[in-house]
């Protein structure tokens, strides 16, 4: 290690990760060589990650987590709470937030980017106090998230997603929920509301097609359609996320969401199940810094360098 090195980068590595049981010495020899010296944490369970981050948190002058969505959102609040940058290796299955912000699902140049140090100020997104960079939802994805099998989503990546949402999809029904936005309150029934922080989710789906992760707001959508299966004709709208564009879709824009339902429903943030209704989805702007490419063909004032005053 050169002498020149003065950054202090704690590596959380997830290795149940759909890609975590690959070399991690190559990643660390690349970071390495960006002048920083690492330090290797392993966790086995999502909750480990807040308390190595609190704990080593002085050890440290970044967070470098490798694992996928689940293991990013984990870490997001203690994380904005040690006012250390983050880096992301997407060693995950969809890799959502990789994708918004640009960072290359190649592990070593995803490494190159973290080494580079270029900064971008990005939204978190809350429900009941837990963190989500891409989406938090009820109904139908957090059926998904319940039924998906481990190793199938392990071995399988996104084909294993599709055969578990089509399990899902034949035995899914409407639920009755109750949105308020600005006080208004709307009664609805649906299969799936979804709140989207981000741009992308569900393996490259779009939240909306203007959403940007810096944009300072929350899109939500409701899937209130009679025939589910219609849903099929309606795919190529929510890669593009210009979905509410259909009738059956309702949508909606705000910087705070609550969500009743008649019972209590799992809450699904970014994959995994962290909470239930009722639900509170607040947005929190800009209150994070991650390690990522420049934004295409747009410049930000929330771009910055490490080290560099933002």
């Amino acid at each position: 290690m050169s002498k020149l090195a003065t950054r202090r980068a704690l590596l959380l590595l997830n290795p149940k990760a759909r890609r975590g049981q690959e070399l991690i010495a190559p990643i660390v020899e690349r970071l390495e060589r960006g002048r920083l010296s690492v330090a290797v944490e392993k966790f086995e369970a999502l909750p480990e990650i807040a308390r190595d981050i609190v704990r080593l948190r002085q050890t440290a002058d970044l967070v470098v987590v490798c694992g996928g969505d689940g293991s990013v959102s984990a870490a997001a609040m203690a994380v904005v709470e040690s006012s250390l940058p983050m880096g992301i290796i997407p060693m995950g299955t969809a890799n959502d937030l990789a994708r918004t912000l640009d960072i290359p699902m190649d592990l070593l140049q995803a490494a190159d980017v973290i080494a580079q140090g270029r900064l971008r100020q990005i939204d978190i997104g809350t429900v009941n106090g837990n963190a989500f960079f891409n989406v938090a939802s009820i109904g139908l994805s957090t059926e998904l998230a319940k039924g998906l099998d481990p190793t199938l989503k392990k071995r399988f990546g996104r084909l294993g997603y599709a055969l578990a949402a089509m399990k899902v999809l034949t035995r899914a029904t409407r639920f009755h929920a109750k949105i308020v936005e600005k006080g208004t309150s709307t009664d609805v029934e649906t299969y799936q509301i979804a709140v989207g922080n981000g741009r992308h989710y569900g393996g490259g789906n779009v939240v909306e097609e203007t959403a940007e992760i810096d944009d300072g707001h929350l899109d939500l959508y409701s899937l209130e359609m009679t025939n589910l299966w219609k849903l099929a004709l309606m795919l190529r709208s929510f890669r593009s996320g210009r979905h509410g564009a259909w009738r059956e879709v309702r949508t909606a824009r705000c910087v705070e969401f609550d969500i009743e339902t008649e019972k209590p429903m799992p809450v699904n943030t970014d994959g995994e199940i962290v909470t239930s209704t009722p639900g509170h989805f607040k947005v929190h702007p800009k209150a994070i810094s991650v390690f990522a490419p420049p934004p295409v063909g747009i410049r930000r004032r929330t771009e910055g360098a490490f080290g560099a005053d933002l």
